[in-house]
């Protein structure tokens, strides 16, 4: 649909931006923290690893202050698991208590919102060397005890917890540590069963906080109009998306995945109490992350596993369930330097289906321009690709609020350069340049991007002025 007139971003909409602990942070052993099981990940080749981030744990009132400048209406970060609680469970860091504390006062002295995530990637390693992490069902709750510890200290003035940031991406890509299919989704039941204990203690701790999921999610479209297509587009949208949000906010797995997986000798053990807890978890609103569009095609079950058996292909193998779908590139698609999607019209799309399926506010809390960024000679970096990448998703979210969908908030990945997961601090993100390269931590002076000063009247215009 096409409008004469689109409507103005809503009165108080959140600008702002996003980052997570263990990609800025830094400062991985200081101060009682202990390792993550992202630290000690192996790390591709030629990358940095995440040890010293971008120093922001020293650096963060320096930070804040430029996202003042900016005008940010909200921070989106992580709280480190392994640095509030070092082993897990039982004593918790009083330094590390602070140091939030620190942060989320240093954010509402600006009148920046701060939105917290609980869990980003950073289970600490004790646990997973204790017991195998989310494989056990003690993950559970040692992750709402770290949870009540995180709403007791700071759920007075965080308005915003988010739960657990892509469990999706965790358990569509990293499943095979568990060895096996059945417990790749026993694990992830765990976790959707954590979630809906946290948001329930949440709303019992801390009652004038609201509490959400954080998954990554995107519309899916089928490769063709063949039917076998179509189903896989279905069939994948429930097992990439809504498994993890149908979970959330109506406390039912999706119907059809289910028998699938019954069928097959994989579904999760459930327990009565599971299904309570699920039931009662009740999100106050969805925040999702979204980097473009996903295309699948139908594939059978013996093309399938060839496809996974082929290492050659390794993308192509994680994108794969034999006997559902297998992603394709999408001709029709534009894309970065590293390959990723660059779909505005799909984040409408994403917005729509959200909004319509599920009826409860929106927030988007990644979306981003990942590629190098050059430092010239006289300080100066020009990212006039990330700002064209921003404008036209900043303008399908309008498109989608002109639409009904009631979204209140755009937190873009990420507010400065951080270390990404795959490509170190080579691929960039942010609206403010860290003066790093992968192996040489030079002075990290932050270094105001042309994109800086473009987002500052985003934020000033409420999404009014996107020249």
């Amino acid at each position: 649909m096409d409008y004469k007139n689109l409507k103005p971003f809503p009165e108080g909409f959140l600008w702002g931006a996003s980052s997570s602990a263990y990609q800025c942070e830094g400062a991985y052993l200081e101060e009682g923290r202990t390792l993550s099981v992202s630290d000690t990940a192996p790390v591709p080749e030629g990358t940095t690893n995440f040890n010293d981030g971008v120093d922001h744990y020293h650096r963060f009132k320096e930070d804040i202050a430029l996202m003042a400048e900016m005008g940010f209406k909200e921070f989106r970060f992580s709280i480190a698991w392994p640095r509030i609680i070092p082993q897990g469970a039982g004593e918790v860091n009083e330094v590390a208590v602070k140091h939030y504390h620190d942060v989320i006062d240093e954010c509402l002295k600006y009148g920046i919102e701060p939105v917290v995530t609980l869990y980003h990637f950073d289970l600490p390693q004790v646990l997973q060397d204790k017991y195998g992490g989310w494989a056990s069902r003690q993950c559970i709750d040692d992750f709402v005890e770290y949870c009540r510890v995180c709403y007791k200290e700071y759920g007075s003035k965080v308005k915003y917890f988010l739960t657990i940031n892509e469990q999706n991406m965790m358990a569509l890509f990293q499943g095979a540590q568990y060895g096996s299919e059945k417990n790749q989704w026993q694990a992830n039941h765990h976790m959707l069963v954590a979630q809906a204990k946290a948001m329930i203690l949440c709303h019992e701790m801390a009652p004038n906080a609201k509490v959400g999921p954080a998954p990554n999610i995107t519309a899916i479209y089928p490769a063709s109009s063949s039917p076998e297509d179509n189903l896989a587009a279905m069939d994948w949208d429930q097992l990439r998306n809504r498994l993890f949000l149908d979970t959330a906010v109506f406390g039912t797995y999706p119907e059809a995945l289910l028998n699938w997986w019954t069928d097959k000798g994989i579904a999760p053990d459930i327990t009565e109490q599971d299904l309570e807890d699920l039931k009662n978890g009740n999100p106050d609103f969805i925040a999702f992350n979204y980097y473009g569009a996903g295309t699948v095609k139908y594939i059978n079950e013996e093309d399938g596993k060839k496809i996974k058996s082929d290492t050659a292909n390794f993308m192509g193998g994680l994108m794969t369930y034999p006997g559902m779908s297998s992603a394709v590139s999408n001709p029709l698609q534009e894309k970065t330097s590293y390959g990723m999607g660059i779909d505005p019209i799909g984040l409408r799309v994403t917005l729509r289906q959200l909004w319509e399926r599920y009826h409860l506010p929106l927030i988007i809390t990644e979306n981003g321009c990942g590629v190098p960024d050059k430092l010239e000679e006289d300080g100066t970096i020009h990212d006039d690709y990330r700002i064209d990448y921003l404008r036209r998703h900043i303008k399908a979210c309008q498109e989608a609020i002109t639409d009904g969908v009631q979204l209140f908030g755009y937190s873009p990945w990420s507010a400065f350069d951080l270390i990404s997961t795959h490509q170190g601090i080579t691929k960039r993100y942010g609206f403010i340049y860290v003066n790093r390269d992968e192996f040489d931590l030079k002075d990290m002076k932050r270094i105001r991007k042309d994109s800086f000063f473009w987002y500052k009247k985003v934020c000033e215009s409420n999404g009014a002025d996107l020249d």
